[in-house]
């Protein structure tokens, strides 16, 4: 069947391809702040969860040993300490990971805020300490 038309071919015009863009230029403009919203706020998540690995390690290595360890000293949930004559570890399966921006947790005992505990933070997106988007063990409802 012949096309009515023989000088009309059958493609799209400039001006339907144009539009064609704009619309997804648009949709595109909508949608990604949404998507990388949500790959900061997942982060923020995983930090949020490690820090509460940690801290439940630590607390089995406190019931084992009737301490906490030295301030940065996390490797004794690894690999047993001198004076760790209780030890029970490894208290975490794997190394202490890095936060999910690539920077090491900090961790105090005593706690500065957390004065029978430790405080484990993380200094979040930006990798400064003591800012606004800082992720930690003693401010859990900022978020």
């Amino acid at each position: 069947m012949k096309h009515p038309n023989p000088q009309h071919s059958q493609g799209f015009t400039l001006v339907e391809m144009l539009l064609v863009l704009v619309i997804l230029a648009t949709l595109a403009a909508i949608v990604y702040p949404k998507i990388s919203g949500r790959s900061e706020q997942a982060k923020i998540t995983a930090a949020q969860t490690q820090i509460g690995n940690i801290k439940q390690a630590l607390d089995q290595f406190e019931v084992d040993n009737g301490y906490y360890p030295k301030s940065g000293a996390l490797n004794a949930l690894l690999e047993q300490p001198g004076d760790a004559t209780a030890w029970r570890g490894p208290y975490l399966e794997k190394a202490v990971p890095a936060d999910p921006w690539g920077n090491q947790y900090n961790y105090e005992y005593p706690g500065k805020h957390n004065i029978n505990g430790p405080d484990i933070s993380s200094a979040g997106p930006d990798g400064r300490a003591g800012t606004a988007d800082d992720i930690n063990n003693w401010d859990v409802n900022k978020r």
